[in-house]
């Protein structure tokens, strides 16, 4: 897996949407979060994000806060929700970016980064402006 990093002049609308989601799980306090460019490997979306919660509640209040900022950014609400009751694993999916928030144990036991371990990894943190 190499890290991308992309001119966000060229982003694709589902990577920016991504990079929204991966934003919105750190101002969350989400943990060890990648974006994954998946086109090439599962061709029914274009970009998975991933990320660790400490606890159930916290998996619950990050996918409400990427949900938030996806629909302010974007006004797009996710076509299907999956494990908000078990709050475990709880997956956002946009169509063309799947949003994959876990617990711990849950993460390490699917290891979905190995899983789709040739998908590049994309840089989603804001680069900040040199000082001047």
């Amino acid at each position: 897996m190499s890290i991308d990093h992309r001119d966000s002049s060229t982003t694709s609308a589902a990577e920016q949407l991504a990079l929204v989601a991966a934003r919105a799980a750190d101002d969350m306090q989400g943990t060890d979060i990648v974006v994954l460019d998946v086109a090439d490997i599962v061709g029914v979306c274009e970009m998975f994000v991933i990320c660790t919660a400490r606890n159930t509640r916290l998996v619950a209040a990050i996918a409400d806060e990427i949900e938030v900022h996806v629909a302010i950014e974007y006004d797009r609400r996710p076509v299907a929700v999956e494990g908000l009751a078990e709050r475990r694993w709880v997956l956002l999916d946009y169509g063309d970016v799947v949003v994959h928030v876990f617990v711990q144990e849950e993460r390490e036991f699917y290891r979905l980064e190995r899983l789709y371990r040739d998908a590049d990894s994309v840089e989603w943190r804001e680069v900040a402006a040199p000082a001047t």
